[in-house]
């Protein structure tokens, strides 16, 4: 995804190792809760959990984090402390009634072989745990935490690519049929009404027989695309890492330049 998006950010970070690009305070707040969450899951109980991640959050240095507008050593304070307090906000909703599963990997990293396809692929599940539809199938749980939730489903291509990524990777390692992806999504802004912070979203690996053609065709013609690209362009509307690709364009900086 990072290379259809962006392949110059892609070249730097993945051909090139450069991995210099500040995080966002959303994308640390999910690190930090996905970490909290590998260690609830493994056993650890939910306040131990919770103080991991927020260790983690206190050991980030100030240049891995894209402050946005905060520039000032004050309004960088305040706004690591606006971090670590959405992070305690949010865990705190997901572990107040935590779904409960027989787990049986977790941050489980895999890489599959799949025919057809000129490239291993590799993917990293939140969790591989005992389908509760069928005892002898696995689901993958994905968690994430949210400003808002996702209106999800077949029409969101970048969730149904990243279920399939997982798909392969746990089917090769668990050798038993993979049921479900099980979107977990953890709402960080406390909801008004009182209705819940936790929402629940399930692909159904029977149902993407579609989605399975033209993911191979995808990951065929993207590779291919990248054998024969001279020249990696930046993408300046990226949101994410749209100013840094653009800036090592004009400087030149990438090594086939």
């Amino acid at each position: 995804m990072a290379y259809l998006r962006n392949p110059l950010a892609w070249h730097k970070r993945y051909v090139e190792e450069v991995y210099d690009t500040p995080a966002s305070p959303a994308s640390l707040i999910g690190r930090a809760g996905h970490l909290a969450l590998q260690h609830f899951y493994g056993g650890m109980s939910k306040p131990a959990s919770t103080d991991l991640g927020l260790e983690y959050l206190k050991r980030i240095s100030d240049f891995e984090i894209d402050f946005g507008v905060a520039t000032s050593a004050r309004a960088q304070k305040a706004k690591r402390i606006k971090i670590e307090q959405e992070y305690l906000r949010a865990i705190s909703y997901y572990l107040a009634r935590p779904p409960r599963y027989t787990v049986l990997g977790i941050e489980y990293m895999g890489m599959a072989d799949v025919p057809g396809l000129p490239l291993p692929i590799k993917a990293i599940s939140d969790l591989v745990v005992e389908s509760k539809e069928d005892p002898h199938a696995v689901d993958i749980i994905d968690h994430k935490f949210v400003d808002s939730f996702s209106t999800l489903g077949k029409e969101k291509p970048l969730f149904i690519v990243q279920a399939i990524f997982n798909f392969y990777t746990v089917q090769a390692a668990f050798e038993k049929p993979v049921n479900r992806f099980i979107l977990q999504e953890c709402k960080k802004r406390k909801n008004k009404d009182g209705r819940s912070q936790m929402r629940r979203h399930i692909i159904r690996y029977d149902e993407l027989e579609d989605e399975f053609r033209l993911f191979h065709r995808l990951i065929k013609d993207a590779t291919k695309d990248m054998a024969t690209r001279k020249v990696y362009l930046p993408n300046p509307s990226d949101m994410f890492e749209g100013k840094n690709s653009f800036d090592i364009y004009r400087l030149e900086l990438t090594g086939d330049q």
